[in-house]
């Protein structure tokens, strides 16, 4: 099969090694070695590629779910995209229930922590062009971030360490259904380091 029927066949800036069998295209491995040579794609991981041309037709949010599903963003990703934190953000950061892992392509750095599949909830979906991708609430990502970081809060000054904007918490934060998943986490210092932040600091 020749490049541009393959590219008319998938119809969309990405596709995997499953597009191509189910699709049952006449595409094998060499041609696919050639064509990322030439610059035609380019590999996000193993068996799963983005046509070059397309690449502006992709943002970093959606490889993010391509790479490995099931998995929302949260923890510093989507404390920044809220304005919680004033940090920059350079990687991805996700939660899956699968391994822990991390990848780096043509559109960055993607960090994924593993969680219990009864801690995988509290996302939205995103629509795009070409497919979709999951997003954690307001809630949902100052948890997770808590969470992984516990060992890092013990007292007052971490707290304070983290610059939460407490204007932005206020403002977006549903207190009531942090304390619904506060239950779910069931751990004391994690409840414990949340009142700290929304007693003590605003």
């Amino acid at each position: 099969m020749k490049y541009q029927e393959f590219k008319k066949a998938i119809n969309k800036p990405y596709f995997t090694s499953l597009d191509i069998l189910l699709q049952k295209l006449n595409v094998y491995n060499y041609q696919l070695s050639l064509w990322q040579k030439k610059n035609y794609i380019g590999r996000l991981k193993r068996g799963v590629y983005f046509f070059t041309d397309e690449k502006e037709n992709l943002v970093a949010l959606e490889i993010s779910f391509l790479l490995c599903q099931p998995s929302y963003l949260s923890m510093e990703t989507m404390l920044s995209h809220y304005g919680l934190i004033p940090e920059m953000v350079y990687a991805q950061t996700a939660i899956t229930t699968k391994a822990t892992r991390k990848f780096s392509n043509d559109f960055g750095n993607f960090i994924y922590h593993h969680i219990q599949p009864k801690l995988f909830f509290g996302y939205v979906p995103m629509e795009t062009s070409s497919g979709k991708y999951l997003v954690a609430e307001p809630e949902k990502a100052l948890l997770d971030y808590f969470y992984f970081n516990l060992g890092k809060l013990n007292d007052q000054k971490d707290i304070d360490g983290l610059r939460m904007n407490c204007d932005e918490l206020r403002r977006v934060m549903d207190r009531k259904k942090i304390d619904i998943y506060l239950k779910e986490y069931n751990i004391e210092k994690l409840t414990n380091s949340i009142n700290l932040l929304f007693d003590k600091i605003c």
